[in-house]
């Protein structure tokens, strides 16, 4: 683990309280409309989850999470500040271009099959991004000001200023990320697992990255 990150992945706060809490393991991605380069990029293995409240989250997210995303959004900080509390490390990862493969991990997430099904249609090629993570919990909160530029439709940020991991602690024992990971990876095909063990890469055209 870096000792410093100034990378920060978006991603909905609810979703990262479902990682936060060990109740997820994995995302299921794409970019958004205003990514660097122009296309969503694979290859950070390290990041801090920078949480959004965006209106999309209340409608996309199973019934089964509604009283977590009250709390969520209970919690919410003031939108001049960013709250991080959590950072995660890419532990194995594929591209997904068969839906009924993304639709047998539907017990492993919180979003609906209605996100998931948009998610996956959007853009020029269907399909979404699946990424493992090992997600550790910081020491305490780190509130930064929002800035400008951290807005938009857009998965990556890049902090005004390096945040420390120190004493960051996993949420998850060993043994319980490795008995959930054998659950992911054995409802998906052998040429999945096979992918899910590959180095990421930021070529579409393979399945596994």
């Amino acid at each position: 683990m870096q000792s410093t990150n100034r990378l920060a992945l978006k991603e909905w706060a609810v979703i990262i309280h479902a990682l936060g809490t060990g109740q997820q393991i994995l995302l299921l991605r794409k970019g958004g409309l205003y990514e660097r380069q122009g296309r969503f990029t694979t290859e950070p293995r390290e990041f801090f989850l920078f949480p959004t409240y965006v209106h999309q989250m209340t409608q996309g997210v199973t019934s089964q999470a509604l009283a977590d995303l009250h709390a969520v959004i209970h919690r919410q900080p003031p939108a001049e500040e960013v709250h991080l509390t959590h950072y995660a490390m890419v532990q194995a990862g594929c591209w997904l271009d068969d839906f009924d493969s993304v639709a047998l991990l539907a017990d492993f997430h919180w979003w609906t099959p209605e996100t998931i099904a948009h998610r996956f249609a959007y853009g020029e090629t269907p399909g979404l991004y699946l990424f493992v993570l090992r997600v550790y919990c910081l020491p305490r909160p780190f509130v930064l000001p929002y800035l400008k530029r951290y807005g938009g439709c857009r998965s990556w940020v890049e902090l005004a200023n390096a945040v420390p991991t120190d004493g960051a602690q996993p949420v998850l024992s060993d043994q319980a990320f490795t008995e959930r990971y054998r659950e992911l990876v054995q409802r998906l095909s052998l040429s999945a697992v096979t992918s899910l063990c590959s180095v990421p890469s930021s070529d579409k055209g393979r399945r596994g990255f």
